[in-house]
């Protein structure tokens, strides 16, 4: 039986590679188990988010694309927070992938702010 494969992990959000716009953190977990075939993201928490709406918060999800050879093949999201620049999801989203098919895929993950 191999060990499962889990770091926890910090990304900062930029507009882009060429701009260097703070759009705040984000904080997850990778795991993935080879026996089941399952990957597990867990979204733990964002800070610092860009404010997006006029009252200075924003109503922010997390939007995790599950991508191979640039084709979305399946899309996940969290709940969404209301009224917050700091919020805490501690969800987690699963996807089945099995082992023969890991270096092929990749996730997109984007954080959305919610508009009616």
């Amino acid at each position: 039986m191999r060990p499962m494969a889990c770091k926890p992990s910090s990304a900062l959000l930029s507009a882009s590679l060429q701009e260097s716009v703070d759009l705040g953190e984000i904080m997850f977990s990778l795991c993935y188990l080879p026996t089941a075939g399952r990957l597990t993201l867990t979204v733990i928490k964002c800070r610092n988010l860009k404010a997006m709406d006029i009252t200075g918060y924003s109503d922010p999800y997390v939007k995790v694309s599950l991508l191979c050879d640039g084709r979305r093949l399946k899309k996940k999201k969290t709940t969404i927070k209301k009224n917050t620049l700091n919020p805490v999801y501690n969800e987690a989203i699963i996807f089945d992938i099995p082992p023969e098919n890991m270096d092929q895929v990749s996730l997109l993950i984007s954080v959305m702010d919610y508009d009616r």
